[in-house]
């Protein structure tokens, strides 16, 4: 050790943390984990310093200005059989501890999660939201994350906290009896559901979650997709006005294209075809069979109106054509 490094460690008595965003501990780097007796330790508002001698907590000091003596180490103290006029430096592990909030932490799905929908079956949901939480039990946050480590930051812990809040989605979405349709009534009570779920693996390290939030739920594009057709139709009801509305705006767009009359004999001609193919090929409960007297192939050429028109698709008019043709067979 050179001369300069051991005049360093005798003048050591100004000891604080000035933390940055993220970090949640650090171990002060005193040389030879030598401090000065009587050295003037600064603990900030949201900041918690603890004292190690041989891996176990000696002492803790709470924000405010401290001098480091045998009067306010009394655990030290006795650890190391110090006589009250002792003044020379002590080795000592100090590690500094923030107790603030680490906020606008954000959660998500790498993966959809199955779930069984009260109302549509099994369904593959995503989530996703934000979190936030602070040391709480620092004695065990210590032992089971920090150990020996010289510092400590929230990237270092969020896998194991994403780790933790996927689980717990799983078991909250899962085990909820709300129809996804209704979830985003339900938003704020779903957070609280899964802030419970997520709060045990949060204080099994020292942790407590302070805040929860569900942003967004959706489902796979192409499941959303069906749902989209089966909310149009729904809206749709009475087939008989909608087939009105859609001739009267097929009259209005001819009107304005060049075509003029023809256009609109084109338009309302083909507004009352799909109207008839629709009340006819498929209201009638049967799925697109005809109805009783009906020509089947008359319905088969109406269903085929309905698919140029872009009605329906082509699975749904073969698979109806294919039913029609059985029943002629």
């Amino acid at each position: 050790m050179g001369i300069l490094d051991f005049l360093s460690k005798q003048f050591i008595d100004v000891i604080d943390w000035t933390e940055q965003p993220g970090d949640l501990a650090i171990r002060y780097p005193a040389q030879d984990r030598e401090i000065q007796n009587g050295a003037q330790l600064t603990v900030r508002e949201g900041q918690k310093a603890f004292f190690y001698n041989e891996g176990k907590i000696a002492d803790v000091f709470e924000p405010g200005l401290h001098t480091l003596d045998t009067s306010n180490l009394p655990i030290l103290t006795a650890l190391l059989n110090w006589d009250k006029g002792f003044a020379s430096p002590f080795k000592s592990d100090l590690y500094f501890f923030t107790t603030r909030e680490q906020a606008g932490l954000k959660w998500g799905t790498a993966q959809p999660i199955t779930v069984r929908d009260a109302e549509f079956g099994p369904l593959r949901i995503r989530a996703f939201g934000s979190y936030s939480f602070r040391l709480d039990n620092i004695a065990v946050f210590a032992a089971k994350l920090m150990g020996t480590l010289e510092k400590l930051t929230v990237t270092d812990v969020e896998p194991q906290l994403r780790g933790a809040i996927a689980t717990a989605l799983a078991s909250g979405l899962g085990g909820g009896s709300t129809a996804f349709i209704d979830l985003a009534a339900d938003q704020a009570a779903l957070s609280e559901r899964l802030k419970a779920a997520v709060a045990p693996a949060f204080e099994a390290w020292g942790l407590t979650c302070c805040t929860f939030f569900v942003e967004s739920l959706s489902l796979p594009d192409n499941v959303q997709e069906y749902l989209d057709k089966a909310s149009s139709m729904r809206v749709v009801g009475d087939l008989d006005r909608y087939v009105k509305f859609q001739t009267a705006d097929a009259i209005g767009i001819a009107a304005a294209q060049s075509g003029g009359v023809a256009g609109i004999g084109a338009g309302a001609a083909a507004g009352l075809a799909i109207g008839q193919s629709m009340a006819g090929g498929l209201g009638q409960g049967g799925g697109g069979a005809a109805s009783a007297g009906e020509d089947p192939y008359a319905t088969i050429q109406k269903l085929h109106g309905l698919l140029v028109a872009g009605a329906i698709t082509q699975e749904e008019f073969d698979g109806k054509k294919a039913a029609l043709l059985a029943k002629i067979g």
